[in-house]
């Protein structure tokens, strides 16, 4: 996605430098904005802007090399995690890089030593400049721009920008630049309801499907082509399960504010499906000041809350990661902050325009700090939001996937929902020939969603009960209300652990689409899947049905979760990165194979469910039983 060269802008700047200045390079750049957003005038040239310059890693070359050693089942390492210490260290940037950047500011950017400032944990040098002094050093120019729906302002820069060829080097990223405040979105969109209209509020843009309300409650099993239950989902997987070390297990699961609950619905819920369970609530841990929100959007938060909580048991208590305040929310970045020291903003890491800042000092803003590494991690935790990769830029998402890898490396599970608008975008968008998203019916290219494509993350798809099936009968690709997100990326390559499981789908049911409608040498996801229509949640005192990948991802959350605690009580480590297991032979027939339905979008049918690995339901459902007996006799 990155252009591979472009015209050096303002060159006359650096030509009246009193030395001839380096060769320049592209280091980062776009080809299109994100929705919505356009240039209204030239920045300013004495705003000041807070300067970041994101250092390369040390030894991130080596990460899938590190994370497979601890992760495949046939390593002799298998499972020996590494502590956050030994991961803090490893990664570090060079003191090397550090100087090239000083040196650089100091003797291209004519900056002041005394105005340059290294982060804490050595990641990122940081100044405040000029936009002129931008301008000169990064070889661009900066705008401001304003986004058509609600006339809000972010100042980037144009294009691309530019570095020193031997100062590139040396640096991953640089904020702010090309980021914009492109919004989380939660994966669906809203069906005309009461409770449906409250879940598209504030700016998060889609949500899970709504349906109408539970006119019945079903305690048996006839009717989970119908409604969905805590029941159903334990059938389908034979998912039978009584927590035996609930105190050394931990799960986790991540709400956006204003994505919100109300606390009495789990006692409606439960007083329903699980009753020794009224009563229950989740563990609040509060990131930048995340709180429940009076009038909030509900559904999302109550549909994770309410089935992680009923699949997991009453011994297991789930965290609630609730993230940013209700002026500005928060984004993924935010997230890892609170979880890493050494990815937060006052040390580096986040972008400033793409990420929340804090203190907030809006009127009714969290005016703490930012949270930095100071919150409880769970061994797995379940998320059910995304953005579109070309929402974003390529640095910005292979740095985010890389901090997914190391939490990965000290024993966490991340897993992501694939989206609920299959190849196609938010809204049906999709890729012109120049990576621009626009309607589908005029894209030519696939629009695959972040971080679904991020090899460390474990990618969910969505299946469904064939209407007038009965539980036991196989599931087919979700095809009412929705189809499941899936497909390739255009940033990540093809993960090593699943090649074969990929190359032997596009050898033997080749899509038959041209070469350039998707990347068939991208990562290829989801990775597996679970039910996700027509789940019954409570909500505002009464049972309503929602549907989307976002229920998919919390169900296997839960299952892991309970391979997790079944390994804890015989002494075991947690599961960890569980990709390479998944998709190793150790683990060939612990899934419910899907070979039925499509994932359409972009005036396609898209790709097909077909037997082994698939860009629709990944290597398929999850049988717990099988998946279980596997895990334990690994070390």
């Amino acid at each position: 996605m990155l252009l591979s060269q472009l015209v050096v802008v303002g060159l006359a700047a650096f030509a009246s430098a009193a030395r001839a200045p380096a060769r320049h390079v592209v280091h980062e750049s776009r080809r299109s904005l994100p929705t919505g957003w356009s240039p209204v005038r030239r920045a300013e040239p004495d705003t000041i802007l807070p300067l970041s310059i994101g250092l390369v890693q040390s030894n991130l070359e080596n990460l899938d090399a590190y994370l497979m050693d601890v992760a495949h089942p046939d390593s002799p390492n298998y499972s020996k995690h590494w502590t956050p210490a030994e991961v803090a260290k490893t990664f570090r940037p060079s003191l090397k890089s550090v100087d090239a950047v000083r040196t650089w500011l100091v003797e291209d950017g004519w900056i002041n030593a005394e105005r340059i400032v290294v982060s804490k944990t050595g990641g990122w040098v940081m100044a405040n400049v000029t936009v002129e002094e931008a301008e000169h050093l990064l070889g661009t120019e900066y705008y401001v721009y304003e986004h058509a729906e609600d006339g809000k302002q972010h100042l980037a820069c144009h294009g691309g920008y530019h570095l020193p060829e031997h100062v590139s080097k040396h640096v991953d990223l640089i904020t702010p630049t090309l980021h914009f405040d492109v919004k989380i979105r939660r994966h669906g969109s809203v069906a005309d309801t009461k409770i449906g209209k409250q879940l598209g509020s504030v700016g998060f843009g889609a949500a899970p499907k709504m349906g109408g309300p539970v006119h019945s409650i079903f305690t048996n099993l006839e009717h989970c082509d119908e409604v969905i239950t805590l029941a159903c989902l334990r059938a389908l997987y034979d998912f039978e399960y009584t927590p035996l070390a609930p105190k050394k297990n931990t799960i986790g699961v991540v709400e956006y504010t204003p994505q919100s609950h109300v606390p009495s619905d789990f006692d409606v819920f439960f007083g329903n499906y699980s009753k020794s369970q009224v009563g229950e609530r989740p563990t609040l841990i509060s990131i930048d000041g995340g709180s429940l929100v009076t009038g909030g959007a509900i559904g999302e938060s109550s549909l994770d809350l309410q089935y992680v909580m009923g699949l997991v048991g009453k011994k297991q208590e789930v965290l609630l990661y609730q993230v940013g305040d209700a002026i500005v929310g928060g984004s993924f970045n935010n997230l890892l902050d609170a979880l890493d020291g050494s990815f937060c903003t006052f040390e580096g890491g986040d972008d400033s325009i793409a990420d929340s800042s804090y203190p907030d000092n809006q009127p009714g803003g969290y005016k703490g700090a930012e949270d930095c590494g100071d919150k409880k991690t769970a061994f797995v935790i379940s998320t059910s939001y995304g953005y579109q990769e070309a929402d974003l830029t390529p640095a910005y998402m292979q740095r985010q996937c890389a901090e997914y890898g190391k939490l990965s490396l000290t024993g966490m599970t991340f897993v992501y929902s694939s989206g609920d608008d299959g190849v196609s975008g938010f809204d049906n968008l999709c890729l012109d020939d120049e990576g621009n998203q626009i309607p589908g019916t005029s894209g030519t290219r696939f629009n695959p969603t972040f971080p679904g494509g991020c090899p460390y993350v474990t990618s969910v798809g969505a299946t469904q009960v064939v209407p007038g099936n009965k539980v036991t009968d196989p599931e087919s690709a979700v095809f009412q209300r929705f189809p499941s997100g899936g497909g390739f990326s255009n940033v990540f390559p093809r993960a090593d652990f699943q090649k074969d499981a990929v190359a032997n789908y596009l050898e033997k049911f080749p899509p038959g689409y041209a070469p350039e409608l998707f990347n068939a040498s991208g990562r290829g996801f989801p990775d597996v899947s679970a039910n996700g229509l027509n789940y019954s949640i409570a909500a505002h005192g009464a049972l309503s049905l929602i549907s989307g990948t976002s229920a998919s991802a919390p169900t296997v959350a839960s299952i892991l979760s309970a391979i997790n605690d079944a390994r804890l009580a015989i002494g075991k480590t947690s599961i960890g990165w569980v990709n390479p297991a998944l998709y190793s032979s150790t683990f060939t027939g612990a899934f419910h194979d899907i070979i039925n339905g499509t994932n359409p979008g972009c005036g396609t049918q898209g790709f097909a469910a077909r037997p082994g690995w698939d860009p629709v339901t990944g290597l398929g459902t999850l049988n717990f039983k099988a998946l279980l007996r596997r895990f334990l006799e690994l070390p």
